[in-house]
């Protein structure tokens, strides 16, 4: 695990399956249905049981960018977070700032639920194409920005599924903390 530093906050990178984490929000990288899905959305979906599922076809649909939250149900975490991310379509349609969004909706949404914890996947990195390389600046720039609103979240985790994408994220995360 690594952490990247401001002040009084720090960004948290870890390779960890974000279903078990002890954390008041888990984010779901989302379709706009909200519906089950595979990779980390699937996860979580069997994770919190199928009251999750019905919870968030109330909520649906959900556009790009935006979130949605619902109870965990069976999952440590109290809340989950439905974030939609952008399809990668090579850069040119906004993917990066439909990235962003989301990043900045969730932590709103988890701020105003009374999250005092969040956790992030590697939105859009599956099968949405997003390239991990470009996702995880932008997804450690929004957050941080986003948290300066959010004076009730303490801590914020990006999960992520592999070595190489705890990588990036650590990166970018101590990078984006560097700036700011």
């Amino acid at each position: 695990m690594s952490a990247a530093r401001t002040p009084a906050r720090a960004i948290e990178v870890l390779r960890a399956d974000i279903t078990g984490l002890d954390v008041d929000a888990i984010v779901n990288a989302a379709n706009e249905a909200l519906a089950p899905g595979g990779g980390v959305c699937g996860a979580i979906h069997r994770a919190a049981g199928p009251e999750l599922a019905k919870a968030c076809r109330s909520l649906a649909p959900c556009p790009t960018g935006e979130a949605r939250i619902t109870p965990g149900f069976l999952l440590k975490a109290r809340w989950v977070v439905h974030a939609v991310g952008p399809v990668w379509r090579g850069g040119g349609d906004g993917e990066e700032e439909q990235l962003a969004a989301c990043y900045r909706h969730a932590m709103g949404a988890a701020e105003a639920a009374g999250a005092r914890s969040i956790a992030f996947p590697a939105i859009s990195t599956g099968v949405y194409g997003f390239p991990v390389a470009r996702a995880a600046p932008v997804a450690a720039r929004a957050t941080l920005a986003a948290w300066a609103g959010c004076p009730g979240i303490e801590r914020v985790l990006f999960a992520c599924f592999n070595e190489q994408d705890r990588a990036a994220y650590a990166v970018a995360a101590e990078l984006a903390c560097r700036s700011d």
